[in-house]
């Protein structure tokens, strides 16, 4: 930082400027005093006495509140005041200073290119006379500022015998505030009490001072006592009466008719520099000799009163200045805030008070200021990483980022996930699983392709389908789902297909099909054609998979198609929900029950079914039944887990997937679905489940090559380890290693139905949360090495009470997905080199 240190001595009528800065770089001019300066700053003296002529605190005049004056003395103040600094100014202004202003005005601006802080300009004057002059209403400090800062005056002494003190105190947990209520004869300190408490958030203040009736020696010891406590003290306020002395470095009353000189506690005040003393504010009168002995004993910063100050006065400049210290600003700062309040807002009750405060600084000092503990530096300096630390966190946050590494431990987890139900037991009971999934596997795609023209498997003859759909209903399928895209022709074989699901949705009992359509890579929307079936009397829903995920529908999105999964659920939801008032309406007809529900009723009227000649889409009149019958028991769009969250979304720009609900594969494949192969559907052959009234059958690619429409040109995925796990349960002799899009479509069926968001919580998140914990058993561990070996069992113990807590979690109605793993890793990366290392962490 650029400081100036300008030192002004008057020799008779001639007054000499010294300024210096950078190097050595030094510049004197000489300049008459003008004796008429003297003669206004008198009169204005006088005139500032007589208009706060009450309630000042040095020594007392009279007694009594504050009284209108019965003399038109403020306006006699306002104008001798204007006079007084236009002197003052037009002196400063003088040709001769010239050199001096245009050098603090250069290098001042030079500092903005160097984006330096505030500049100080050290004033240091060798007469009372001089040092009375209101110098920090110099014009230069306002025409100098600047785009970062600007030149802050502040006061030194013409002698400083001592460097600024080392403190033994340099880390307290708060700082400590050492408050000093002296003789209040005439005064009242109630409004500083309350601004004081103020600080009790950030600060630990302590009170002491006369009261009526204490004993004066009690007094003194009390004082000797709370000011060399070895705890310290970071600020020591004075309120009361102070008066300048030539002999004693002036005098501080602490009683009625009781003072002590700064020559008498000098002693004490040195104690309390050596444990810390950083700054003192004299809330008092004619302060100028007392801040300049403290800053020649050793006191980095002093902030006084020049002149008698007025009891409200003080109250008020008291308050703004903590109001501004306790926003983190620094005293100086605080002051010049707190004279802009007396200026701006108080100058018509309150004039010419802004010309009182000064700020006295030790040139090797620091300006005070309070200090957040989160950003206090030397708590920085020791939970900031190390090298060893710096690289290893670096490559945990690395592959808590890479999405194909977290995929694959995920796939790990949910294998632990399966096995841990295994051993525990906890796999649901249920009769029949939700789906039945037809596959069409290489023997249906021989039968399917024997009589068929076609040469490609992927235009699957529509014949062969029209079978399987046939055969479906006879056992009582009323919910029949195909995961094939039929946007291509197949002349005769369309017709067929078509008439079979004409035959079916015109049945007394009629059929619910949900049909694929998806975008190509070309961003072609590829549909049902409509020679095969009509949107007015079929589902059709988006078949695109998002490999062991969840798709989510956004809320904002109306024009969102549903996915294939959702439509299949919905529909099963509203067959049920069409027994129940089927069974509730025989029961009212049997005389089982009296009244039946008006709601039952309204939905029975509507019979919502798939009707040929119907006219609008057949989505469309399921989202107005519910809406209409207020049908709130459809789940499979009402759960908040399975709409796309603001904070998902917002991972998704970062290639993550916080918070994206998985596909939960812990679950056995036999608690989601039967399949059977399309060839023995047909054939009749052992077939898992006599009626398929209650089932959602989905007919999909069994698992053959050319199987499906995805990106990569296959409905085939890897099977995920979860899986792999319950197969080689079921059967080790099992040898598929492949999942179907159908399968996948079946579990996305099955949470649907029931409800089942499992969430990951993100590893980033929890290994930001590992870092904290681990850093505070390596630094009680350090602090405390006989605890090293108690602290590894007990991390230990927790380490294995973690995992087990975040398996059965994931199992309960919380659903959600722990990080294990890295987390700890985490952990004992911070543990583990406590027993390599025997130095105190530095």
């Amino acid at each position: 930082m650029n400081n100036f240190h300008l030192k002004v001595q008057r020799i008779e009528q001639v007054c000499l400027f010294e300024l210096t800065w950078g190097t050595a770089q030094r510049l004197s001019a000489k300049i008459t005093y003008p004796e008429n300066l003297t003669l206004l700053y008198q009169e204005w003296q006088r005139t500032y006495l007589s208009f706060y002529k009450t309630s000042l605190r040095g020594r007392v005049e009279d007694s009594g509140s504050f009284q209108a004056p019965t003399l038109d003395w403020h306006a006699r103040l306002v104008q001798i005041e204007a006079k007084f600094l236009s002197e003052f100014h037009n002196w400063l202004r003088s040709s001769k200073l010239y050199e001096i202003r245009a050098a603090i005005t250069q290098v001042s601006l030079l500092s903005v290119n160097s984006r330096s802080a505030n500049i100080n300009l050290f004033l240091t004057c060798d007469s009372l006379e001089l040092a009375r002059l209101p110098w920090e209403s110099w014009e230069i400090c306002t025409e100098v500022t600047f785009a970062f800062g600007k030149i802050n005056i502040v006061r030194s002494p013409i002698n400083i015998h001592q460097s600024v003190a080392k403190h033994n105190h340099n880390r307290r947990a708060k700082t400590r505030v050492l408050v000093i209520l002296g003789d209040d004869t005439g005064l009242n300190f109630e409004a500083e009490n309350k601004a004081i408490q103020k600080l009790k958030h950030i600060a630990e203040i302590k009170f002491v001072g006369w009261q009526p009736g204490k004993n004066i020696d009690e007094l003194k010891g009390e004082l000797k006592e709370t000011i060399t406590s070895e705890l310290g003290w970071d600020i020591l306020l004075f309120a009361g009466h102070s008066n300048e002395t030539a002999l004693t470095g002036g005098e501080i009353s602490i009683a009625p008719n009781t003072t002590l000189s700064i020559s008498e506690i000098i002693p004490l005040l040195n104690k309390a520099l050596e444990n810390g003393l950083k700054f003192a504010l004299f809330n008092s009168c004619n302060g100028l000799s007392i801040a300049n002995n403290l800053i020649e004993l050793g006191l980095s910063q002093v902030a006084v009163m020049r002149e008698p100050i007025h009891n409200k006065v003080a109250s008020e400049f008291l308050l703004h200045f903590l109001q501004t210290l306790a926003q983190y600003k620094d005293v100086q700062e605080a002051l010049t805030s707190a004279c802009q309040y007396l200026k701006l807002e108080e100058n018509l009750t309150y004039p010419s008070a802004y010309l009182i405060p000064s700020l006295f600084l030790h040139p090797e000092a620091t300006l005070f200021r309070f200090k957040p503990s989160f950003i206090d530096i030397e708590n920085l300096q020791k939970i900031s990483p190390s090298r060893i630390e710096t690289f290893a966190l670096s490559a945990l946050f690395i592959i808590s980022t890479q999405l194909p590494i977290q995929n694959n431990l995920l796939a790990q987890r949910l294998k632990i996930q399966a096995f841990y139900r295994q051993v525990t037991g906890q796999i649901q009971a249920i009769e029949s699983p939700p789906v039945l999934l037809v596959q069409i596997d290489e023997k249906s795609l021989k039968d399917a392709t024997k009589d068929s023209k076609l040469s490609s498997a992927r235009q699957m003859n529509r014949k062969y389908f029209a079978m399987i759909i046939d055969k479906l209903r006879t056992k009582g399928a009323n919910i029949i789902g195909i995961d094939y895209l039929l946007d291509r022709y197949q002349g005769e074989n369309d017709k067929i297909l078509a008439e079979s699901l004409q035959a079916g949705v015109n049945s007394s009992n009629p059929t619910w099909f949900v049909l694929a359509e998806t975008k190509a890579l070309t961003g072609e929307k590829l549909t049902v054609l409509p020679e095969i079936a009509s949107p007015n009397w079929t589902l059709q829903g988006e078949i695109e998979i998002l490999p062991g995920y969840m798709q989510l529908l956004s809320p904002l999105d109306k024009s969102q198609a549903l996915y294939f999964s959702n439509l299949l659920a919905i529909s099963h939801q509203l067959q049920r929900l069409k027994s129940q008032i089927t069974n509730i309406t025989n029961q009212k007809q049997q005389g089982l029950i009296a009244v039946a529900d008006k709601t039952v009723e309204d939905n029975l009227k509507q019979s919502l079914q798939p009707k040929l000649n119907s006219k609008t889409d057949f989505s469309k009149q399921i989202g107005k039944f519910l809406q209409n019958n207020n049908v709130k028991n459809i789940t499979s769009l009402q759960p908040p887990r399975t709409h796309l969250q603001p904070i998902t979304e917002f991972s998704y720009y970062f290639g993550q997937m916080w918070l994206h609900p998985i596909v939960d594969f812990s679950i056995p494949p036999n608690r989601v679905y039967r399949s059977i192969p399309a060839w023995q559907l047909l054939e009749g052959q052992n077939l898992p489940i006599s009626s398929l009234e209650n089932q959602i059958v989905i007919i999909a690619p069994g698992g053959y090559g050319e199987a499906g429409m995805s990106k990569n040109g296959e409905d085939n995925f890897d099977l995920p380890p979860a899986l792999e796990l319950w197969r080689r349960l079921e059967n080790p002799e099992n040898s598929n290693e492949v999942l179907t899009g159908g399968e996948i479509h079946a579990y996305q069926v099955h949470h649907l139905l029931n409800d089942r968001m499992v969430v990951p919580i993100p590893d980033l998140w929890m290994i930001l949360i590992a870092i904290m914990l681990g850093k505070t058993l390596y630094f009680i561990m350090q602090k405390n090495p006989r605890i090293r070996l108690q602290i590894l069992l007990a991390l230990g113990a927790s380490t294995a009470a973690y995992g087990v807590l975040s398996l059965q979690i994931y199992l309960s109605s919380i659903a959600v997905i722990l990080p294990w793993f890295l987390p700890s890793l985490t952990i004992w990366l911070y543990v583990i080199p406590t027993f390599m290392r025997r130095k105190a962490y530095e």
